[in-house]
């Protein structure tokens, strides 16, 4: 064990590459799978709702969205645990074969409580990410975990596969709404998916445990969870897995109703913050190799919290109050028109008040259509308030202002801020999950799933407390601002906890800084 806590265990007995290799590539192609399985209720759910088989309110919509995710969450803990006994190879290869049942039974469902439990079991295969990264450290050294770990982690690319494709197979399969019963194809091609992968994966793979890891006992296995760096790391992947999980299925409603899409290219869209995050996993572990994955999720968190206060602004149409006009005098009103108010004063002197008028139109119907506009129009002008022969006092009001914004909260920019959101989350995941075999290299399914079990919670609980932001606000950025306030926890622990460090390891270094610091101020002043 070093100095700053990471445990320098020897490096595993070296294995053949290309076996390794072979494993990584089979292990990503099953994730992928199991991702894309997982995921298909943001999907399939919305289709229904709008094709008028089901009237489900957004609570409801965010429980069944959400429900897969919460058991995909609480067991990667058990599976994680269950990889490091028995190995990889039988605990994925088993649980491919058992999603495939609930799956197929989905294509059964025809009411609510059918629906949230086929959920329930197909959700299985979110656990497959325990699994998969535990069953992926064993084959590499410590100084390529980060680029394995990342390689494997593109297999979060299955959301986009569902979000793209899913609808136009839906299209396809019921005739474009023709024949709506015919979505029940759907589910029985995901559940053939995985029964293949099962087959191959039992087939084709090798079982390979982590040194030492047998003869453990549970106590034993679950001693790292003591350490609070476990649950710090926990509460960054709830935000780069379970945000990301909550988007690939909340994007797709979003897009319908914010923005009027069809289910079609709401998938696609959605399909652009899920393709990026899944692809540069891969990058996010390599620079998390390179430059080390504190430095990068400080990169991370910062350029996530920027999108998401962008994001933050609805589209808008407003009225609000203006700068008005108020009486100078005490008089009578004698003239009103549409450019200007007289007040003769007691002295028999006139004040004119000149209003601001409105000149037309501050957004036409052709432009609200056009999705093209990219900054706030604002627009204001002055309306009477009084009438001929009306007696005034001084600083009355006389006219009152109007103010009229309009924001279209642009879909095209919109989808690019989503696109480098899903972006940065990518190269999070593959940061966070960096830290684990390099402080816990025995106990990576352990670890492994718990940060999981606490990834995909945030998955089931973000959709859900989406449902219910957007019930109480009206407001469908009300996710944006729960994220923001999440990422901001994350950012400032994450900061306090590398000052603590920095002043218990190097207190001298610390000192230097604060001096430098201090000297640069005073300078300033």
């Amino acid at each position: 064990m070093s100095s700053d806590g990471v445990n320098t265990t020897p490096e595993r007995t070296p294995v053949d590459t290309r076996t390794a290799w072979w494993i990584l590539g089979v292990n990503t192609f099953a994730f992928t799978i199991c991702f894309a399985a997982w995921m298909m209720y943001g999907v399939l759910v919305t289709w229904l709702i709008n094709n008028g088989l089901y009237d489900w309110g957004p609570s409801e919509i965010g429980w069944l969205i959400g429900i897969p995710v919460l058991t995909g969450a609480v067991f990667r803990l058990p599976l994680g645990i269950a990889t490091d006994k028995w190995g990889g190879r039988i605990v994925y290869g088993l649980l491919l074969l058992f999603c495939a049942v609930p799956m197929y039974l989905t294509s059964y469902c025809n009411g609510y409580w059918q629906f949230f439990a086929a959920g329930l079991g197909f959700g299985l295969c979110g656990a497959s990410f325990a699994v998969g990264i535990a069953y992926t450290s064993v084959w590499f050294p410590q100084h390529q975990q980060g680029t394995a770990l990342g390689i494997f982690g593109a297999g979060n690319a299955g959301a986009a596969l569902t979000s793209f494709g899913a609808p136009t197979i839906l299209n396809w399969l019921t005739n474009d709404g023709t024949n709506i019963d015919a979505w029940r194809t759907l589910p029985k091609i995901y559940a053939a998916l995985l029964l293949t992968t099962g087959v191959v994966f039992i087939l084709t793979t090798k079982t390979r445990l982590a040194p030492g890891s047998a003869g453990k006992s549970l106590a034993q296995r679950l001693e790292p969870l003591r350490h609070m760096r476990v649950w710090r790391f926990g509460l960054y992947y709830f935000f780069v897995f379970g945000g990301f999980v909550a988007l690939a299925q909340w994007l797709v409603p979003y897009y319908v109703n914010a923005y009027s899409t069809t289910v079609v290219l709401a998938g696609v869209l959605a399909a652009c913050n899920s393709l990026p995050s899944g692809i540069i996993r891969a990058a996010g572990g390599w620079m998390s190799d390179r430059l080390g994955a504190r430095t990068v999720m400080y990169w991370v968190l910062g350029a996530s919290l920027i999108c998401c206060i962008l994001l933050i602004v609805p589209q808008m149409d407003i009225r609000s109050p203006g700068s008005g006009i108020m009486a100078k005098a005490p008089g009578t009103v004698i003239s009103v028109t549409d450019e200007e108010i007289v007040v003769a004063t007691a002295a028999g002197n006139q004040h004119t008040y000149t209003l601001l008028r409105k000149s037309a139109e501050l957004v036409s119907d052709d432009e609200r259509k056009s999705r093209v506009l990219v900054l706030p129009r604002q627009m204001s002008w002055q309306e009477s308030v009084v009438e001929v022969g009306q007696t005034v006092a001084n600083k009355d009001l006389l006219a009152r202002g109007i103010t009229q914004i309009y924001f279209q909260a642009n879909i095209w920019i919109f989808t690019v801020l989503s696109m480098i959101i899903g972006a940065v989350m990518g190269i999070g995941k593959a940061a966070v999950y960096k830290h684990i075999p390099d402080y816990f290299p025995n106990d990576v399914g352990v670890v492994g799933g718990i940060v999981g079990v606490l990834g995909g919670l945030g998955g089931f609980v973000c959709p859900v407390i989406f449902g219910y932001l957007l019930k109480a606000t009206g407001l469908w950025t009300s996710c944006w601002m729960f994220f923001a306030v999440l990422v901001t926890v994350c950012l400032v622990w994450m900061h306090l906890v590398i000052q603590k460090m920095l002043k218990t390891e190097a207190p001298e270094l610390s000192r230097r800084i604060e001096s430098s610091e201090a000297t640069i101020i005073s300078g300033q002043q």
